[in-house]
C-alpha cells in the first residue's frame, strides 16, 4: 500500500475513534475505508453529473447532491440548516461593517452537524434566525406563492433531525462516560477531523474533480461532500464494530471457557485485550450496507435470477 495513494489515514483514524473504535486500526484497514469513501464520492459525482445533464447544465449544484440523499430526512435537514446559516453569514458580511463577526462560522456548523452535537445555536434559535432553503422537488416549490410559516411550527424533517441529533448525543455520552479529562480532550480534537476542511486542493485531486466531472465545484459542494464523507466513515465503523462483536461472541462460545469475566461496555475506555477493527470486518460491513432492500417480483417485472444493482450510497 503506497503512501502516496492513501492521503487520509490520520483523519480516518480520528473519525473511527469518534465513532467507537478504541484500538489503533492498521494501515490496511484505513486504506480499505479510504478506498470505499473515494468510491462513494466518485459515484455521487457521477450521479450528480447525470442529473445536471438532464437539466441541460454542465455544472453540478448543491440540489443535485442533496437529491441523492433525499430519503434521509434527518441528514437533509442538517444540510439545509448549514446552508441557511452560511447564507446568514454571507449576508452579515455584506451588510455589517464588522464583517459579520457575530454570525456562526460555517465550518463549525458543518462540524457540529456531521458529529451530531448541538452547540450554542440550538434548534429553536436556528428556526428564528435562519432562512429556509427550498428544494426544487418539494411540493411547495411548485407554487409561486408560499404560505407564511409561524414561529411555533416545526417542520417534520426538523423533528426527525432533532431526534437523530438526540440519539447521536446519547451515543456520544455513552462513548465518553468512562473517559478521563485528557481522553475527552483528545476525543474532542478528533471530532474536528475532516476530508475537506483546509484541504480543498488535496480533496479535489483525490476525489477526481476534472476527471470524473468537468464542473468546477463551489465551496458549498466541497463542504457538503466533507459532511457526507464523515458520515460514511462513521457508518462503516459502527457497522464494522457490530460485525466484530458478533465474531468475538462466536469465538468466545466456541472456546467454551469455564471462567467468564464481565467486559466493560465503554467504547472509549481502555479494555484489556481489545483488538482493533480488521479489514475483513470493514469488508463485511460494506457488504451488509450494499444489500438492497427486497423487492417483489412484480416490481422486477416478474424476472428471476440474480438482479444487478448499482452501487448503493452509504
Amino acid at each position: 500500500m503506497s503512501n502516496d495513494k492513501f492521503k487520509y489515514r490520520v483523519e480516518i483514524q480520528q473519525m473511527m475513534f469518534v465513532s467507537g473504535e478504541t484500538g489503533e486500526p492498521s494501515a490496511e484497514t484505513t486504506g480499505i475505508i479510504e478506498e470505499i469513501v473515494r468510491g462513494q464520492v466518485i459515484e455521487m459525482l457521477q450521479q450528480c453529473t447525470n442529473l445536471a445533464s438532464r437539466r441541460g447544465s454542465r455544472s453540478i449544484s448543491t440540489d443535485d447532491l442533496i437529491f441523492l440523499i433525499r430519503h434521509d430526512k434527518a441528514k437533509v435537514s442538517r444540510l439545509r440548516t448549514y446552508l441557511s446559516w452560511k447564507d446568514v453569514r454571507k449576508t452579515a458580511k455584506d451588510n455589517d461593517p464588522s464583517g459579520g463577526a457575530g454570525a456562526p462560522d460555517p465550518a463549525d456548523l458543518l462540524d457540529d452537524a456531521a458529529a451530531g452535537i448541538a452547540g450554542g445555536t440550538g434548534p429553536v434559535q436556528m428556526r428564528q434566525k435562519k432562512a429556509k432553503i427550498g428544494l426544487p422537488w418539494e411540493v411547495a416549490s411548485f407554487f409561486s406563492e408560499q404560505v407564511p410559516e409561524r414561529e411555533e411550527d416545526e417542520d417534520e424533517d426538523e423533528v426527525e433531525a432533532n431526534a437523530a441529533t438526540l440519539q447521536r448525543l446519547k451515543n456520544a455520552d455513552e462513548r465518553t462516560r468512562g473517559m478521563t479529562r485528557d481522553e475527552y480532550v483528545h476525543w474532542s480534537e478528533c471530532r474536528q477531523a475532516s476530508f475537506t476542511f483546509r484541504k480543498g486542493k488535496r480533496f479535489r485531486e483525490w476525489a477526481g474533480f476534472g476527471t470524473v466531472t468537468d464542473a468546477k465545484p463551489n465551496d458549498d459542494i466541497v463542504d457538503i461532500l466533507g459532511f457526507l464523507t464523515f458520515e460514511i466513515v462513521q457508518t462503516l465503523t459502527e457497522e464494522a464494530l457490530k460485525v466484530k462483536e458478533l465474531e468475538d461472541q462466536v469465538l468466545l462460545e466456541s472456546r467454551e471457557k469455564s471462567k467468564k469475566r464481565k467486559r466493560e461496555k465503554f467504547l472509549f475506555h481502555a479494555e484489556e485485550g481489545r483488538t482493533p477493527i480488521e479489514p475483513r470486518h470493514v469488508e463485511e460491513a460494506f457488504r451488509r450496507l450494499q444489500v438492497p432492500k427486497p423487492k417483489s417480483r412484480a416490481m422486477r417485472n416478474f424476472s428471476g435470477g440474480v438482479v444487478k444493482s448499482k452501487l448503493t450510497l452509504v
